[in-house]
């Protein structure tokens, strides 16, 4: 059923998949670039604090070296001395191990935005299993970090040798020199071998977390069922959202229905299209439109205006265009004014002719 089940994950996982798994502490992670990180801040701080540290150093012992025999070895004495020399000491190589942390703490941000996941920390009796333990020694993930390891060390080492292999002449006579001279030479191979492991090492870490990125999108691939299911959570069950439009629907109009006894006048077509407008003399603007339908709305409207002894107008093309070109509460359209006015005219002559309508 597994097997089944990951067949039929083909298809590329979502933005809301890959953060649920960023949140289960599942992210794309390479361990050499974080290795390619540090050696790259270790190198810095050499460069930046190197020189300042031996200088610190040499004249924190120079003491021993300068003034043995004021030193006492008892048990106070080292303790007087180690109270006195790793404060010093510790101040001197601070800013190396400042620059260390910082590297170490970009290695795993740069690859990762930080999260807490409670899923890695929490127990797993199975991970301490000696069988869980062979297997992943002895497993396919083992055999590939094995051959990783291998393929590492043979492209580091490699670099190294040849920066190593052209400076072997000077390394035989490295005791007849001075000792500045060879403070000198050992920095400047010290460096050429960093900035040649760096270079290979950045090969293997670019390499390294490509890798971990197809594997890292394979663990995280979906089914199409999969997609369909978080769609329809995201969007909401079809048949739900169908049912909320449908009862939006009947409350607005229910609503518009409430209006046509507000009505000044109600054109139709004569069955097909129905058009209800409101006008106030010297209160409004333009007339409004409160209510509007076709064909069973539209003899409902009817219905109702003349329940309520709103008029009735017959206008085909009126009733059609006015349809078309205004919604509910929009004032009638300057294109139809002329032909509404005329409609409301004849309503209000026909007003003062009848009796006031009770209220």
């Amino acid at each position: 059923m597994a097997d089944e089940d990951k067949s039929q994950q083909t298809e590329e996982p979502t933005a809301k998949k890959l953060e649920q798994a960023r949140e289960a502490g599942d992210v794309v992670k390479s361990p050499e670039v974080t290795a390619f990180i540090l050696l790259a801040g270790g190198t810095l701080a050499i460069a930046m604090f190197g020189k300042t540290i031996m200088v610190g150093f040499a004249k924190v012992l120079m003491t021993f070296l300068e003034q043995p025999e004021t030193m006492s070895v008892d048990a106070a004495g080292l303790h007087a001395m180690a109270g006195l020399l790793l404060p010093q000491l510790a101040m001197i190589v601070m800013p190396f191990f400042a620059v260390m942390m910082l590297a170490a703490v970009c290695g795993h941000v740069l690859q990762s935005r930080p999260s807490l996941s409670f899923d890695k920390i929490m127990p797993d009796f199975a991970k301490v299993s000696p069988v869980a333990g062979f297997t992943r020694m002895f497993g396919p993930e083992g055999w590939m970090n094995l051959l990783k390891g291998l393929v590492k060390m043979a492209i580091v080492g490699a670099a190294i040798w040849t920066q190593l292999w052209p400076e072997r002449g000077g390394l035989e006579n490295i005791l007849t020199q001075s000792t500045g001279a060879v403070v000198s030479d050992m920095s400047r191979l010290l460096f050429k071998v960093l900035m040649t492991s760096l270079s290979a090492l950045g090969v293997i870490a670019g390499l390294d977390y490509f890798w971990q990125r197809i594997r890292f999108m394979a663990r995280n691939r979906m089914s199409k069922q999969e997609i369909k299911e978080e769609h329809r959570q995201n969007e909401g069950d079809p048949a739900i959202k169908a049912k909320i439009r449908q009862l939006r629907h009947e409350r607005s109009r229910k609503r518009m229905m409430a209006e046509v006894p507000k009505a000044s006048v109600v054109i139709m077509n004569p069955t097909h299209f129905a058009v209800a407008l409101r006008y106030e003399s010297g209160k409004m603007a333009a007339p409004v439109c409160v209510a509007k339908g076709v064909d069973a709305l539209a003899l409902r409207i009817r219905a109702v205006a003349e329940e309520n002894d709103v008029p009735v107008v017959e206008n085909a093309p009126l009733a059609r265009a006015l349809h078309a070109a205004i919604e509910i509460d929009d004032p009638v359209p300057p294109e139809h004014f002329k032909a509404v006015a005329q409609v409301i005219g004849y309503v209000m002559r026909l007003r003062g002719k009848l009796p006031a309508r009770a209220n």
